[in-house]
């Protein structure tokens, strides 16, 4: 059985509990999917956690890339990098830098966000325009993350989207840990978890961005 991780953001209480779950569940091979932890409160801890997990397959979010490479249009992001650029070691901006942006596993593509980028992603519901979003894919199943939404829809051109949601930060409104497993198809699942610790330790860190993560995994929202 496949455990798929996506959106992590270092909430190592979330991570354990769905490890925990996941074997409970017979996992016996990974996806993980990017935006694991940096910055965060537990970054190295996270990394540590996900190395110990066998047969993984790691791909690249746009946390991983902004550490190289954050977007200039977006100062508070680059202001908030900037502020934990010392949260780890070189190497390992180098290692999760260099993480691949895509793999396919059982025939299904998994990406960050789409094919096209990662830090743009499919919505719950069709929108006009999503086939740029493929970047020419077709007749494929997609599994992507970045929005924090758990779904599955039809998407255009043959496509099926599937959004296993976020482990460390869900944005539907649950506050559980949201992930998903494959065994011949997907299996959505949550794990229910003690959030308070987790948004303690986001707010001990301070400032803006340390406030708005507490708040959004207090409240399993924006």
């Amino acid at each position: 059985m496949l455990g798929i991780l996506y959106d992590i953001h270092g909430n190592l209480d979330a991570l354990n509990a769905v490890l925990a779950d996941a074997a409970d569940a017979g996992v016996d091979r990974w996806l993980l999917g990017g935006d694991y932890g940096t910055p965060s409160p537990h970054p190295l801890e996270t990394l540590a956690r996900l190395r110990e997990l066998p047969n993984a397959t790691w791909i690249r979010g746009n946390g991983e890339r902004w550490l190289l490479e954050p977007p200039e249009d977006r100062p508070e992001v680059t202001d908030t990098y900037e502020r934990f650029r010392g949260q780890i070691p070189d190497e390992e901006v180098r290692w999760l830098y260099s993480l691949p942006p895509q793999a396919e596993l059982d025939g299904v593509l998994y990406v960050h966000g789409s094919p096209l980028a990662d830090d743009e992603s499919f919505a719950a519901e069709p929108q006009q325009g999503e086939d740029r979003l493929l970047a020419g894919v077709r007749d494929r199943t997609i599994v992507f993350g970045h929005s924090h939404l758990q779904f599955r829809r039809p998407g255009p051109n043959g496509t099926d989207l599937v959004n296993p949601g976020s482990v460390g930060m869900p944005l539907d409104g649950d506050r559980r840990a949201a992930w998903a497993t494959w065994e011949g198809d997907f299996a959505f699942r949550r794990t229910g978890y003690d959030v308070e610790p987790a948004a303690t330790a986001y707010r001990e860190m301070g400032g803006d961005f340390g406030e708005f993560a507490a708040r959004r995994i207090e409240k399993g929202s924006d």
